[in-house]
């Protein structure tokens, strides 16, 4: 599903993996939403998120989520 936004961005739902997860996902866990701020390979595939509120979360290579992507209009 994508939706517009004001500001002419394009915000799309997307799963991601520990190898598709991007900075600036907005990612729901127990019904709270979390802005991944910056994220660190570990190894086996695996990855550290760290998350704006300071949170962190470790995903293993096979974790899938779903998150909120935001999309530049060109």
């Amino acid at each position: 599903m994508t939706a517009y936004t004001p500001g002419s961005a394009l915000v799309s739902n997307v799963e991601v993996t520990a190898t598709t997860v991007q900075r600036g996902d907005i990612i729901q866990l127990g019904g709270h939403a979390f802005r991944v701020r910056d994220l660190f390979q570990l190894p086996q595939g695996a990855k550290q998120l760290v998350f704006e509120s300071g949170e962190l979360l470790t995903i293993h290579a096979r974790t899938r989520l779903v998150a909120v992507r935001m999309l530049r209009r060109r």
